[in-house]
């Protein structure tokens, strides 16, 4: 058992370390306008569940891949979600669209790190002797945080939608970065290491239907 759970352990860390990844950096999302002329400024955004970056991009040539108003890798302005309102020259943009949405997703997130830290300390704590139990509550609380990550990346999925639709936002281009993908592997590393570990917390079944029999203490004879 105890190789079952080293291994299970990296898989682990490999999800956590996905998961901070992405709750730490602002490239879940791409935002741009459509570029229809080139030799022009350009307002792209990323953002991510604290805070959304403006840029302002001067547009020399076509994006081959068709994303519209780019790179984003250029420095920009970054605004956090809670104060929500980014200046454009004489013109406000209102984050009403999408502000709600970030705050939620950003604090589904925090109860994800909860549960990971949770289900760290019982793995940590299940290799002393006799502690194998703590095994159980380990997969539950992994799969709780895999669970609460997807629910945010739904939510941060809904806001973008709203940004996008809306008529108080320049946006209306728009793509999933790395940031989105590091969450989505996370989940599903964190889902299957719970389910993990309640397997290999589950108690040993007999193989064959005599072994219980096999087992049992014999009859005394008054």
């Amino acid at each position: 058992m105890p190789t079952k759970v080293k291994i299970t352990s990296v898989v682990i860390v490999v999800g956590m370390s996905a998961m901070l990844a992405a709750v730490v950096t602002d490239h879940w999302a791409v935002l741009s306008p459509r570029v229809e002329k080139l030799n022009a400024t350009c307002e792209a955004a990323h953002f991510g569940l604290w805070r959304l970056c403006k840029k302002t991009i001067f547009i020399v040539e076509e994006d081959p891949q068709g994303k519209g108003c780019g790179p984003i890798n250029l420095p920009g302005a970054c605004s956090f979600f809670f104060y929500c309102s980014l200046y454009s020259e004489s013109n406000v943009i209102a984050w009403h669209a999408g502000t709600e949405y970030n705050i939620s997703a950003a604090a589904i997130a925090i109860f994800s790190l909860f549960f990971m830290i949770m289900g760290t300390l019982c793995v940590v704590f299940s290799f002393g002797k006799g502690r194998d139990y703590l095994l159980r509550p380990a997969g539950m609380f992994f799969a709780f945080a895999g669970l609460c990550i997807i629910i945010s990346v739904e939510v941060m999925r809904q806001s973008v939608k709203r940004m996008i639709d809306s008529d108080e936002t320049i946006w209306i281009e728009y793509y999933y970065s790395w940031s989105f993908t590091c969450a989505c592997a996370s989940f599903t590393l964190l889902i299957l290491s719970g389910v993990a570990l309640l397997l290999i917390s589950m108690p040993h079944m007999p193989r064959n239907p005599w072994e219980t029999c096999m087992d049992a203490e014999p009859d005394t004879l008054d």
